[in-house]
């Protein structure tokens, strides 16, 4: 089975790399240690490596060595009336990379009359073309029919895809039923991938996250299928998502880099065009408290993954709807910004060390989606994209310096520390000093694998506990009381069951059974019939009774 192919551009050699003095930083453990890469792969991690000679040295002394970023989340080529957003393939990944995140999912979204397997290759196709970093497919599902379940089953198969998300929101155009929320969710169980959600209640306005994630809970629950909600916006959602986790639902929850560095009170903005920058679904909360409460459950472990649904367009775009609000696009950026708004919200905080900040950054993902530890960690074998982060640097965020096409940036002058110093993709240097150096069409397709451990081990044991089985047992040869045994209406004689030294029980008569019938011959046809007779008398009869006594 493969699921690589289609990719004609030549693939550029890797670099030979030695990372010299670095705190190499896993979700699990720090050390000190160098750090040697070749063929895009790590190859040596210690104290005095043997390496070849003509090699490239990079000081590490004083910085960390992170595995490189994974980005759960991005939509670069998501349709939108006829448009697509700002940032394709190759600017989302060139941004993503400036970051320091090394690795992305976009969803794939089927536009009306396109199908699942058709809108996978054309993202495929785009992709291949664009990204500069490695990349893998999550797959919408806008419209459930019966022939989808085909599709899912080839797209698991036969492409690489692990991941189905489904719509609770944007009601008579892609929200699906509960019915079929659970036939979904059933379907995917079935096959190892792992449910999705956009959570929000596409017939209610208030509280509508909340309600909307508590019932896709309960629906995965009763389905034994493990849940992935997207973009957590709300104190509320993020309250019955751990809730649920605490409970032992499997479930993980992913705030995005807008609900963790911005707030909604810019959708009061005078400036038209800033406004409309903030707008997306679900919408960045207006209440100041809602980033740090999610920065909490992201820390305490109640969240376990970020994203950055980044889906960008121009203030033309969005002034699409000007004179009509609902037909402004909605997306924000955010995958450039990520990794340094969640090292800023929750290590320089306090509220989080070095190892968690690895797990929701990039460790989680890759267990999740199963491709841990090819990502997702700094380990021989592993792939050689790094980041070393210098957790002394400090950015201001701005417009006149993303690498975006977009004249807006929602994070506006949000002052981060932490900052990538270099970041290798691919065992290639792509960011030095601040300035990119990377290559459109380099990022290659990673494929996974279905029933990911991290997700379904649990879901397994439960399966197992619950399962009836017979009880192992010897023949009984002791004595049998005698009965009757009953016999089938017309079957003749009652069959004796005999036990010696039992006294044995006269026949008896089967009151579940009667000669009684409506229509036809009667039981007592046989009896001779009597005369009609008048009888002349009040109804109850004469009676000569005076006296009861």
């Amino acid at each position: 089975m493969s699921f690589q192919g289609k990719k004609s551009i030549p693939r550029i050699t890797s670099d030979r790399l030695l990372i010299r003095g670095g705190k190499i930083v896993n979700d699990d453990q720090s050390f000190h240690a160098d750090l040697y890469v070749e063929d895009g792969l790590i190859k040596q991690i210690g104290e005095n490596l043997i390496v070849p000679g003509g090699i490239r040295t990079i000081d590490a002394h004083g910085l960390l060595v992170l595995p490189g970023g994974v980005d759960v989340h991005t939509r670069l080529l998501m349709p939108v009336l006829g448009m697509t957003p700002a940032d394709d393939f190759c600017q989302g990944t060139k941004a993503a990379l400036a970051g320091g995140t090394t690795m992305i999912l976009d969803h794939v979204f089927p536009e009306a009359g396109v199908s699942l397997l058709a809108a996978y290759e054309l993202w495929r196709e785009r992709a291949d073309g664009g990204a500069c970093c490695d990349y893998s497919l999550h797959v919408d599902i806008p419209r459930w029919h019966e022939s989808a379940r085909e599709e899912l089953e080839a797209l698991v198969r036969d492409k690489g895809v692990n991941s189905f998300l489904v719509f609770m929101a944007y009601k008579d155009r892609y929200q699906c039923t509960d019915g079929q929320m659970y036939e979904i969710f059933s379907v995917i169980r079935d096959l190892g991938a792992v449910a999705q959600v956009h959570a929000e209640n596409g017939d209610i306005v208030d509280e509508v996250e909340a309600e909307a994630v508590y019932r896709a809970v309960t629906i995965a629950r009763q389905a034994s299928c493990p849940l992935y909600v997207t973009k957590v916006m709300s104190k509320p959602a993020a309250d019955v998502i751990a809730r649920a986790k605490r409970r032992g639902v499997v479930v993980f929850g992913e705030p995005i880099t807008a609900g963790l560095g911005a707030d909604g009170s810019h959708y009061w903005s005078k400036n038209w065009a800033k406004a409309a920058a903030f707008v997306m679904s679900p919408p960045v909360n207006p209440d100041p408290s809602t980033a740090d409460h999610l920065t909490a459950l992201l820390s305490s472990g109640d969240l376990q993954v970020t994203g950055s649904a980044h889906c960008t367009f121009t203030t033309a775009q969005k002034a699409v709807g000007r004179d009509n609000f609902t037909l402004i696009p909605e997306g924000t950026n955010g995958v450039e910004e990520r990794m340094s708004v969640v090292w800023e919200k929750c290590v320089a905080s306090g509220q989080m060390d070095e190892n968690e900040f690895v797990a929701v950054t990039s460790t989680n993902a890759a267990k999740i989606f199963n491709f841990y530890p090819r990502k997702g960690r700094v380990a021989v074998g592993s792939d050689a994209d790094l980041v070393i982060w210098n957790p002394r640097a400090t950015r201001i965020i701005s417009a006149k310096s993303h690498n975006l096409n977009v004249e807006y940036n929602i994070f506006e002058g949000l002052e981060c520390r932490g900052a990538p110093s270099v970041v290798i993709s691919q065992g290639r240097v792509v960011l030095e000093d601040g300035a990119l150096c990377v290559t459109p069409g380099t990022g290659r397709f990673i494929p996974r694998k279905t029933f990911p451990d991290f997700v379904y081990k649990r879901i397994k044991a439960r399966n197992r506990l619950a399962e009836i089985h017979g009880v192992p047992r010897g023949l009984y040869d002791g004595p049998v009381h005698e009965v009757m045994a009953p016999t089938k209406p017309g079957g003749g004689a009652q069959a004796r069951a005999s036990c010696p030294g039992k006294i044995s029980m006269p026949p008896f008569r089967n009151l579940h059974q009667s000669g009684f019938s409506l229509s036809g011959s009667q039981a007592d046809d046989h009896i001779a019939r009597r005369t009609a007779q008048k009888i002349m008398a009040p109804p109850g009869g004469r009676s000569h009774i005076t006296s009861l006594s």
